[in-house]
């Protein structure tokens, strides 16, 4: 048997960074370039258009951290100015003289305002839990946001009387709501989330919205100031529907909601339209399939008079505002690995304004990016491309270049398209990274990096994780078989009640198409991915034995386990499913990897943070456990701390685990081939 093997990660990218320090700097992209890597996120340009407030990220070594700080940017010329050293969700009051945003100063999360002309700012809550979704009010002399208000923890019978100075074991914690636990929050404290009102001057906060709900953002308001449009689930069962959100106006002074919306399916992210006659909103019709689009709608103010305006494109809405002419939308979406932003008009045209967007992750290149509008109608977005992450754009020009000085004098990995057709005919849309000192006519090993979800899209975006492995001198493909966002609901639902399938055969015509074009060396093929992406892995090295190693990352091994131990509780038995899992345990044993376990030769590392509630650690423990049990050579990593969104935030981990599989990689790693391309 193979001597079981647990790897915690946080020391392993300590040598890298001493090495660099010693022997200077190298033009290799290293562990140690994570922390000085930054990133635009949250644009927000003025109402006047003269200037982007924008969140920008940048490398801690010393608290191992992406540190968030607000700076402005001047459009015409594209002068910096730090605003706020440490801060998020800078928001720009109506008359452009005052930012509002959120930050941590000793004293846990509260709103500022900052008056721009002067750089006074002002503390204007003293709250006891972090405010989010923050809005000014029309006329600027107020600010609306969502914060958790705490609620009494359930009990169930009690303890004995304590005696006075006894030191006990902590209270029993009793659990009896139907999603307990977030991915990113971990155990739910108790409490639901409510919409407050405060004086932009600062004093008491008042809350607005009551009961055992939870009210969500973004907030709207209506030009009257007497009016917040938001979404919620405020029904007795909304515990077992949590997608069932509805559209709903809250008075302001009464604190009355109406609902202003009743289908079966959510409506979110109301945006009312500057003369106040109409609410745009997105939303869908709940099918229960695995991936559905998410469509804009228009609704008089009070609800009547519904019309879909994007019938009729297939892709899905994932943000929107008014234009300032209060006749059209500007709206973004994904399209073939792409995010763009484009113009909607009532009739559902469409009309392109910017593509490329970027943002979101570092590790991997998903799509991402955000957007604002000014009041004259001039868009700000984050741009960037497989070179560099996020800068801040507007009109297409960039504004920003975090990253030239540090990324400049680095040799990066190149990324191409790559065409590739799987078995029944389809287009798998594929992108091949070669390695920085690659030389054309050479095979070189090659990574599969498999993207998670599975509902969502790799693109040509920035990724540590790919310049990472390609410096290690693999190149990487990645992309994005059937089941992926981006190319149409029907592309989405090939595998609806059937992942992992079909997109196996995807994936593995990408890799033969990276051999045909004389890149990839067929006796040095590798694979990974995360999440969704682990589940693939797991899945492809249990059909086939042509991969010399693997690394599946937070997969999931066992879908009856899975879907019994998530975070989403609902999720899975719902949506990827047509049955409970106690009434079909043979179809979730189908499509789990554990199935296949008994095929597996491969020698596989597994790979997981120590607090992932998305696929919980005891997925990998059982992958890991089960190639023991076989005698597959193995290795089980632990992220410690790390969610499963989480990652890859610290910066340290993120260089360490990608380091942890590149060695894995390496012991398997045969020497390179010596034979030309053409061969």
């Amino acid at each position: 048997m193979f001597r079981s093997s647990i790897v915690a990660l946080a020391l392993l990218a300590a040598p890298a960074a001493i090495a660099q320090q010693v022997e200077g700097p190298t033009r290799i992209f290293t562990g140690s370039d994570l922390f000085g890597l930054e990133q635009a996120s949250d644009p927000r340009i003025s109402p006047d258009g003269s200037k982007v407030a924008y969140v920008r990220r940048t490398g801690d070594v010393m608290a191992d951290a992406m540190r968030p700080s607000i700076w402005l940017v001047d459009v015409a010329s594209g002068k910096q100015t730090p605003l706020v050293a440490s801060g998020s969700s800078p928001r720009w009051s109506p008359d452009g003289g005052r930012i509002a945003y959120v930050a941590n100063e000793g004293s846990g999360a509260q709103l500022y305002v900052r008056w721009v002309a002067t750089g006074a700012t002002a503390r204007v809550t003293g709250l006891p839990t972090a405010p989010s979704a923050i809005e000014w009010s029309p006329d600027g002399t107020r600010l609306a946001y969502v914060m958790l208000v705490p609620d009494e923890a359930t009990k169930l019978g009690k303890a004995p009387p304590r005696p006075e100075g006894a030191k006990w074991a902590p209270a029993l914690e009793v659990i009896d709501k139907v999603t307990y636990r977030t991915d990113a929050g971990g155990y739910l404290k108790p409490g639901y989330n409510h919409i407050f009102v405060v004086s932009a001057e600062g004093g008491a906060p008042r809350q607005l919205t009551f009961g055992r709900f939870h009210d969500d953002g973004p907030l709207s308001w209506t030009p009257d100031g007497r009016t917040i449009l938001f979404s919620a689930v405020r029904t007795s069962d909304w515990e077992q529907e949590p997608r069932n959100s509805e559209v709903i106006a809250l008075d302001v002074a009464s604190g009355a909601l109406t609902p202003l919306t009743k289908r079966y399916g959510p409506d979110a992210k109301p945006r009312v339209s500057p003369d106040g006659r109409l609410i745009a909103y997105l939303g869908y019709d709940d099918k229960r399939v695995s991936h559905m689009l998410t469509h804009a709608y228009v609704m008089d103010r009070d609800g009547s008079n519904v019309r879909a305006l994007t019938p009729n494109l297939d892709r899905s809405i994932d943000d929107m505002v008014w234009a300032p002419d209060g006749r059209t939308l500007i709206v973004s979406y994904d399209d073939k690995g792409v995010k763009k932003v484009a113009r909607l008009g009532m009739d559902g045209a469409l009309s392109p304004i910017a593509a490329g967007l970027a943002g979101g992750g570092l590790d991997r290149p998903y799509t991402g990016g955000e957007f604002s509008v000014s009041a004259r109608g001039t868009v700000a977005y984050t741009g960037g491309d497989t070179q560099r992450p996020a800068d801040v754009f507007v009109g297409g020009r960039r504004l920003t270049r975090l990253n030239d000085d540090l990324l400049g004098t680095k040799s990066l990995g190149q990324a191409r398209e790559l065409a590739v057709r799987a078995p029944d005919g389809r287009d798998v849309p594929s992108w091949l990274v070669t390695p920085p000192d690659y030389r054309p006519g050479t095979r070189v090993p090659l990574i599969l990096e498999i993207h998670g979800g599975p509902h969502s899209a790799y693109g040509p975006t920035f990724s540590t994780d790919v310049q990472l492995y390609a410096a290690g001198g693999y190149a990487v493909l990645y992309t994005n078989p059937r089941g992926s966002t981006s190319y149409g609901a029907d592309f989405a639902n090939l595998i609806d009640k059937n992942y992992p399938g079909p997109d196996y055969d995807d994936l593995i015509a990408a890799v033969d198409a990276a051999i045909a074009a004389g890149v990839a060396d067929p006796d040095n093929l590798f694979v990974t991915g995360g999440s969704g992406g682990g589940v693939l892995t797991t899945w492809i090295v249990g059909k086939t034995n042509r991969f010399r190693a693997a690394a599946a990352q937070k997969p999931v091994i066992n879908w009856i386990s899975e879907a019994l131990t998530m975070d989403n509780t609902l999720m899975t038995s719902r949506y990827w499913f047509e049955k409970k899992p106690w009434e079909d345990p043979m179809h979730y044993w189908a499509r789990s990897p554990l199935s296949l376990i008994g095929n597996i030769t491969t020698p596989t590392l597994v790979v997981v943070g120590s607090e992932d509630y998305r696929t919980p650690v005891s997925e990998s423990e059982q992958l890991y456990a089960a190639l023991q049990i076989k005698g597959v050579p193995t290795m089980l990593v632990k992220v410690p701390g790390a969610s499963h969104g989480g990652f890859t935030a610290r910066p340290s981990q993120s260089a360490a685990k990608a380091s942890a599989i590149l060695a894995w990689f390496d012991r398997y790693r045969r020497p390179p081939a010596a034979a030309a391309a053409n061969d």
